[in-house]
């Protein structure tokens, strides 16, 4: 029997609105993932360590706010300081086009702006744990 994928759902610094998260997180249990959600306003120290302790095997980031390129690159880089650079990150939420190319520059595996959908972001989160994207 295949194990779970185990996703960390996590909306780091200020930003106080979830629903995205809340959407996504119910979108990849129907799709047969277990999800862990962080709550909001979480430093890169808290979701760097919450996906140790969960052993996940991706982290999602959400971020309404426009701190995406402060905030993730961080997340990234406090995995990398805990020894963990092998969880992939990704993103999504209001994110313009023009900083996509920058964040995954700082290690981030993919962006999804807003509309992308759920179903797009399962087969994704699918297809990297299972080795078939880079």
């Amino acid at each position: 029997m295949d194990q779970k994928i185990r996703v960390l759902i996590a909306k780091p610094g200020l930003d106080g609105h979830d629903r995205g998260a809340l959407v996504i997180a119910q979108a990849l249990r129907d799709s047969g993932m277990e999800v862990i959600y962080t709550g909001l306003r979480q430093s890169a120290q808290q979701i760097a360590q919450a996906a140790i302790q969960e052993d996940v095997d991706v982290v999602g980031l959400s971020s309404l706010s426009g701190g995406h390129k402060a905030l993730f690159p961080k997340v990234v880089e406090e995995l990398k300081l805990r020894g963990a650079e092998d969880i992939p990150v990704i993103g999504g939420g209001v994110i313009p086009d023009d900083d996509v190319s920058y964040l995954e520059e700082k290690g981030v595996h993919k962006i999804f702006t807003s509309g992308t959908p759920t179903t797009e972001i399962a087969e994704y989160i699918k297809k990297l744990v299972r080795g078939e994207v880079v």
